[in-house]
């Protein structure tokens, strides 16, 4: 009997839309088996690393927030944190209080530009916002409204709302006044309203049962929801190890960053392991310091109770969700507890005296890691005696979470193939859908999808 004739399929999608950044997918099939699923990020490297070299240690948070404009504030504060921890400054009282709030503003804008405008579509049947607009235009003008929000707050407090202006080392260039805080309080009580009415309309969604095999990894506060700053605790997958954290100046001890030959981008291990950052890592981890309202919403929307803080009595209680499905759920409650948190701050907000610290220059280095919409973002900068940079690194959440995107979309294809012939229409659709529920930046990690399916045939 003659061997079959191998049959190499190749579709190529001109733009996978609803993702930021450039990307292509390559799946190797052997006797129906997926063998090799690859996120081949071609978008040019951006090479940040090496043109902070020789700055000034007062460049970093205007010159990171470039990155990306959907989470400059994420880039801004991790800078901040680095550079100060490396000279030896701490930020507290109401510049603190400042900047949590600012975050509480990207995470307002930046979830809500995910949950209705990119993931929804895929669960309502529409291809694009637009589809879903005519359908369900109230939720869509919702969404939208949420954003603004968001917006709102990072512009008052940044200067404006896409990179801000207005954050320096050891604070702000300016603070506002009460005056300027009471509109913006109003505005985020409307937006309160419609944030629960978010996390209601997400939880009719139909989710896909799924998990994702991988550690979950957070940083974690001993008494707030953990957003600007924090511990890097792990939640091991199999459950064979405990819990733990580890000081985050040994981070670069435990994640380890190696180049592939398919992307440019750099793929992260976490002690050897696959992880994963992100929404269903912080519910994992810090899920027990959400305010009490945000505990009602994700009891209400079938997430249940998190677990306990990691390692305290009661291991064992409390749901981990670890299906990438329902990460649009945890997104939607962590909307609304930013929203309710921006209005804790503003409400107990005392202008205070200056609107910055000073952070003189001092050799050394310093790290400095804040929870990003879409994980733990991580910088380290080393420093000469003059302040000059000598090393940078930067350590994007997407970047470590591709080795779980990878596995979710080998599995989510195999059990495609496994339920019979997948139209390659359909597998298209299914890798997209995968991706999306990370809500990956590429650029960052898909703007572009390209599908290569390399079938081999078995022996006979």
């Amino acid at each position: 009997m003659s061997e079959p004739t191998p049959r190499s399929q190749v579709l190529r999608i001109p733009a996978l839309t609803r993702v930021e950044g450039e990307t292509a997918l390559h799946l190797r099939v052997h006797d129906a088996t997926v063998t090799e699923a690859r996120l081949d990020i071609y978008e040019p490297p951006r090479f940040f690393e090496a043109f902070l070299r020789g700055r000034a240690h007062t460049e970093p948070p205007d010159l990171t927030s470039r990155i990306c404009g959907i989470c400059p504030v994420a880039y801004q504060m991790s800078a901040c944190r680095a550079i100060e921890n490396a000279c030896g400054v701490t930020v507290d009282g109401q510049l603190a209080a400042l900047r949590r709030l600012l975050y509480c503003g990207e995470w307002i804008e930046s979830q809500t530009l995910h949950i209705h405008l990119l993931h929804a579509p895929d669960f309502l049947g529409h291809d694009d916002v637009i589809g879903l607009s005519r359908s369900h235009r109230e939720h869509v003008e919702r969404g939208l409204r949420l954003k603004q929000a968001g917006n709102a707050v990072v512009e008052l407090l940044g200067g404006r709302s896409i990179h801000p202006v207005n954050v320096r080392l050891g604070g702000f260039h300016r603070t506002p006044t009460l005056a300027a805080l009471r509109p913006l309080a109003e505005r985020l009580r409307t937006a309160l309203d419609d944030a629960w009415d978010t996390v209601r309309w997400v939880a009719g969604f139909d989710f896909p049962d799924a998990e994702c095999d991988a550690d979950l990894f957070a940083l974690a506060e001993p008494a707030a929801y953990a957003i600007e700053s924090g511990v890097p605790t792990v939640l091991p997958y199999d459950g064979t190890l405990p819990s733990y954290d580890f000081p985050l100046r040994d981070f670069c001890d435990h994640v380890t960053e190696e180049q592939v030959p398919y992307s440019t981008a750099l793929h992260s291990r976490l002690d050897g392991r696959r992880h994963l950052t992100g929404s269903l890592a912080r519910w994992a981890i810090s899920g027990h310091l959400l305010s009490p309202t945000a505990l009602e919403a994700a009891r209400q929307a079938g997430l249940g109770d998190p677990p306990p803080r990691p390692g305290s009595p009661g291991a064992g209680r409390g749901t981990v969700c670890r299906n990438p499905y329902r990460s649009i759920l945890v997104r939607a409650v962590e909307v609304l507890y930013a929203v309710e948190e921006a209005l804790r701050i503003i409400d107990a907000y005392e202008p205070p005296v200056r609107p910055y610290v000073e952070v003189p220059p001092r050799a050394g280095a310093g790290h400095g890691a804040t929870e990003a919409p879409r994980g733990l973002l991580y910088h380290r900068y080393a420093l000469d005696e003059g302040g000059r940079i000598t090393e940078a690194c930067l350590v994007p959440p997407t970047s470590q979470n591709q080795g779980a995107i990878e596995e979710d979309l080998r599995r989510i294809v195999q059990a495609g193939l496994d339920r019979g012939e997948v139209s390659e229409a359909e597998l298209t659709r299914l890798c997209e859908r995968a991706v999306r529920n990370h809500d990956p930046c590429i650029s960052c990690s898909a703007h572009f999808l390209e599908l290569d399916i390399e079938r081999t045939p078995g022996s006979t």
